[in-house]
């Protein structure tokens, strides 16, 4: 059995976008699409739903306002152009937060991580497609495979960005670190300051003001405290 999708987004573009990620992985298949909140609400009182893309900024009513409406919500993956509403989607414990716009190999990341966590019985699924837990970066003429679980945090330094990795050296490229930001998974990084992103598995320690990946303090910016708060009182639980 297929997992069925519905996609709800009040821009066709977007609807087409992720129809078509779609239709590249055989475990998923598009049973409704919706351009509000309240189209979307008949289809799930009809129609059988495992997993819902949802945009935030809609009409009439939003769709973090729409979910926290339902009382027994598909697992749901939020799809907007806007960061700033990062820190209710922690509390509403959605599966991810993409960023538009949306390439195939951040969405796939998505779905990876829907299928480990909620679809145990889809996992040979997942084996068919190539786990790309990496991110390729340009530095001096040369396309540079960085491991996620390598990096400590990332550095903003102009138009460029500073990757610093566990075993103490780092990579330049000229890329915008809010580029990245969208690229990265969510959760498993998280931006606390306008130059720094870090690796939330690599905290060692923080503060009101600070926070410690592997050994090294970096700054909470006054722009992102609120939404890392929220992060770090999860991490006290």
């Amino acid at each position: 059995m297929k997992i069925k999708c519905l996609v709800v987004d009040d821009e066709p573009l977007a609807v087409r976008l992720i129809e078509n990620h779609i239709a590249k992985i055989d475990a998923l298949e598009v049973v409704a699409t919706a351009n509000s909140a309240l189209k979307a609400f008949e289809i799930l009182n009809t129609q059988e739903v495992d997993l819902l893309f949802l945009d935030i900024k809609m009409p009439n009513i939003t769709g973090i306002d729409f979910l926290k409406s339902l009382k027994n919500p598909p697992k749901t993956i939020f799809t907007t152009a806007y960061r700033d509403f990062a820190i209710e989607s922690y509390e509403l414990e959605v599966v991810d937060y993409l960023l538009k716009p949306i390439t195939f190999e951040r969405f796939f990341k998505s779905v990876d991580r829907f299928l480990r966590e909620s679809v145990p019985i889809k996992k040979s699924v997942v084996e068919k497609q190539p786990e790309e837990n990496y991110i390729l970066l340009k530095s001096a003429g040369k396309n540079y495979k960085i491991d996620l679980d390598d990096i400590v945090y990332v550095e903003s330094i102009k138009d460029y960005i500073k990757v610093h990795k566990q075993d103490g050296t780092n990579l330049t490229s000229k890329y915008k670190i809010g580029n990245l930001e969208s690229e990265l998974p969510f959760g498993s990084f998280i931006r606390i300051h306008r130059s720094f992103i870090i690796n939330t598995s690599k905290i060692t320690a923080f503060s009101n003001t600070d926070i410690e990946v592997s050994g090294i303090e970096l700054p909470i910016g006054v722009s992102h405290k609120e939404e890392v708060d929220l992060f770090l009182e999860k991490i006290k639980k």
